[in-house]
This record gives structure tokens, C-alpha cells and sequence, in this order.
């Protein structure tokens, strides 16, 4: 162990001293050149500044530029990026109303606790709304229904099964006193839920014909029938009034085939509109011209107003 202890000391001796003369070896060249050449610093690689485009919506495209590239040994200069042309505001989209179905209180209820009166309207002289109801052929219109607050009725002259007789029933109230009117459509579904063995098979809050609307269908039990039924509430305002607009079309299961298309073209059929002149389309491909000023007209004696188109029977 001593005698390599004393091998590696006079190797490392030896290489000592040569790596001495090899210094100055090398510092007497250095000093003996008579155009010393300095070891030339390694250059910065070529700086790239890349331009950042922006895309607003609607605003014109600017021109596309290559990457600048700064000189070779030289600070990379500031690029100027164009300003954007200017872009019509982003308008963010218009949230979306969703109203939760009550889970209490049926709209009649809801009016009573809120104060709200509810009139029923007579379908004789009722011109605040447009109502379509569609008659389908052997359909019939019951002039006396034994429906309280009826509007309008129609049956089923010639199905049934000799039990139930399917109909279709309107009616309409108007709603005097302050409420929302989509809190009050959130209990739309409650009166259909509250009859007898209710299933529900298809129900919807979406707004009909741009009103508040609640639809809900399904069946439930009478005496000893299953009946199946879609029901429509609708709250219209028509100027300062509001108006509830309920539809029930009713059959028996065993009917339901049957009068399929009966009660389907009544359910689809049905419309509920304010009352009001139709707009006048141009023909395709006729240009809009500008209305000449209407010229001032002298009073004129108001006439009778036209009669009322309550309910679009067809047949």
C-alpha cells in the first residue's frame, strides 16, 4: 500500500512540472506573436421577434409580416405592430331565462296568495286576443258545456267508446293585479300533477309564440277510466291587460289512437295572438323604397269595429 502511496506521488510530480512548462511555453508564444490573435467571442444567434395578431370579430384583416430578424451583433429593435383596425363591439349573447317548475301551489293558487283576480271571459264579444282552435272533422262545438268558466268547448261526435267522449276545452281569464308573469307559469304543471294517479309523459316551459307558456301531458285516473291528457297554460298581455289562455284536450286510453289526429291537429293547431294589422311582405327580389311622408288628413269619424275572430274552426 506504501510503495503505490509513493507511485502516485511522483506521477502527480512529474505531470506537475510538465504542466508547468507547457505554461510557459505557451505565455512566451503569446508574448513573441507580433499580431496576437484574440479568440473571437461566440456571436448571439440572430434574434427573432414574431408579431402577435389579435382577431376581433368583424374587423378587417391586417397584413400578414414575416418574422424581422435583428442585424447579426446588434440588439434586437423594437417592431411596431399595427393597431387593429376598428371592430364593431362584441355584444355577448343574451342569457338564456330557465324557469324551474313549482313543485306547490297550482296558478290559481299562486293568483289568490299574490292578490290577483281572476275574471273569467265570455268568448261573446271578446276581442282582446286572437284564439285559434282547430275543429277537426266530426269534432262539434257544445254551445252549453257543463265546464265552469268554459270559453269554448269541442267534442268528439263520433268516436268515444260509448263512456268518454274526447274534447277539447278553453278557457280565459283576466288576470287583474301586479305578479311576474314567468314565477306565475312555474306552477303551470301543479293542477295537472295534483289529479289522480298522475304520470307525466312530455312537459315543456318553453315560450309560446313568444309568451309564457307551461305544457304538460300525461294520464291519470277518472272514476274507472284512464284518461290522457295535454294541457296548456299561456299568459298573453295584450296593452295593460294580461290573460291566462288554457287548453285541455282529453281522451280515453283506448281512444288515443283513435283520435290521434284529431287531438294532434288541435294541440298543434292552437294559436294565441294579440290582435293587430298583418305586415306587408314585398314580393322576392322587389327593393325596399323608402315611405314617402304621409300627408296630414283631416279627423275622420271612427267606424264600427270589425267583428272578432275569436276561434278559427276548421274543418
Amino acid at each position: 500500500m506504501s510503495e503505490n502511496a509513493r507511485r502516485w506521488r511522483t506521477l502527480a510530480g512529474g505531470i506537475g512540472a510538465l504542466a508547468a512548462g507547457v505554461t510557459g511555453v505557451l505565455g512566451v508564444t503569446s508574448t513573441a506573436s507580433a499580431q496576437p490573435v484574440s479568440p473571437q467571442p461566440a456571436l448571439p444567434a440572430p434574434a427573432t421577434v414574431t408579431q402577435t395578431v389579435t382577431v376581433t370579430p368583424n374587423a378587417a384583416a391586417p397584413a400578414l409580416q414575416a418574422p424581422v430578424a435583428a442585424p447579426t451583433g446588434a440588439p434586437a429593435a423594437a417592431v411596431a405592430v399595427p393597431a387593429a383596425a376598428s371592430a364593431a363591439p362584441v355584444v355577448p349573447p343574451r342569457p338564456v331565462t330557465t324557469i324551474v317548475p313549482a313543485t306547490s301551489g297550482t296558478l290559481a293558487e299562486f293568483f289568490a296568495a299574490k292578490g290577483v283576480a281572476m275574471e273569467p271571459q265570455s268568448a261573446t264579444d271578446f276581442r282582446a286576443l286572437n284564439i285559434v282552435l282547430p275543429k277537426p272533422r266530426g269534432w262539434e262545438h257544445i254551445p252549453d258545456p257543463n265546464v265552469p268558466d268554459a270559453f269554448a268547448v269541442l267534442a268528439d261526435r263520433v268516436g268515444g267508446n260509448g263512456l268518454y267522449s274526447s274534447n277539447a276545452q278553453v278557457k280565459v281569464y283576466k288576470l287583474v293585479g301586479e305578479f311576474d308573469p314567468k314565477e306565475a307559469i312555474s306552477h303551470g304543471f301543479v293542477d295537472s300533477q295534483k289529479l289522480p294517479a298522475w304520470r307525466s309523459t312530455d312537459a315543456s316551459m318553453a315560450d309560446f309564440g313568444g309568451m309564457p307558456s307551461a305544457l304538460i301531458e300525461g294520464t291519470y285516473r277518472e272514476n274507472t277510466l284512464t284518461l290522457n291528457t295535454s294541457r296548456r297554460h299561456v299568459i298573453a298581455t295584450a296593452g295593460a291587460d294580461r290573460y291566462l289562455v288554457s287548453l285541455a284536450v282529453t281522451t280515453s286510453v283506448d281512444q288515443v289512437v283513435a283520435a290521434a289526429d284529431a287531438t294532434d291537429a288541435i294541440v298543434n293547431g292552437f294559436k294565441v295572438g294579440i290582435p293587430g294589422p298583418a305586415p306587408v311582405m314585398p314580393l322576392p327580389g322587389t327593393p325596399a323604397l323608402p315611405l314617402p311622408a304621409a300627408a296630414p288628413q283631416a279627423p275622420s269619424v271612427p267606424a264600427a269595429a270589425p267583428p272578432p275572430q275569436l276561434l278559427g274552426l276548421q274543418g
